[in-house]
């Protein structure tokens, strides 16, 4: 499913207009991201998930094609953590 269709799914399933659907999509993946960029963030939608940032280490590794080691740096990724009801769902 991309954004348009959550967007048609949400006017199907309420009373807003598609062009509202896809200001409510936009916003809530902005607030999301904001809270990621922010040292320590973490969003939580109790049933559903949470949304959290962690910090990989820098690390030694190797390179496949000439097996050179190499230093991978450190960076931040974001991590999705399915909440137990989704969990359940999913099964």
């Amino acid at each position: 499913m991309n954004k348009n269709e959550l967007a048609v799914q949400m006017v199907k399933d309420s009373s807003i207009t598609k062009n509202d659907a896809i200001k409510v999509i936009d916003g809530f993946v902005n607030i999301i991201s904001e809270e990621m960029m922010s040292k320590g963030g973490k969003v939580t939608l109790v049933g559903f998930g949470t949304f959290k940032t962690l910090d990989k280490k820098q690390k030694k590794g190797r390179n496949p094609r000439t097996g050179e080691e190499i230093i991978i740096p450190r960076k931040r990724v974001v991590k999705f953590v399915p909440g137990k009801e989704l969990k359940e769902l999913v099964k």
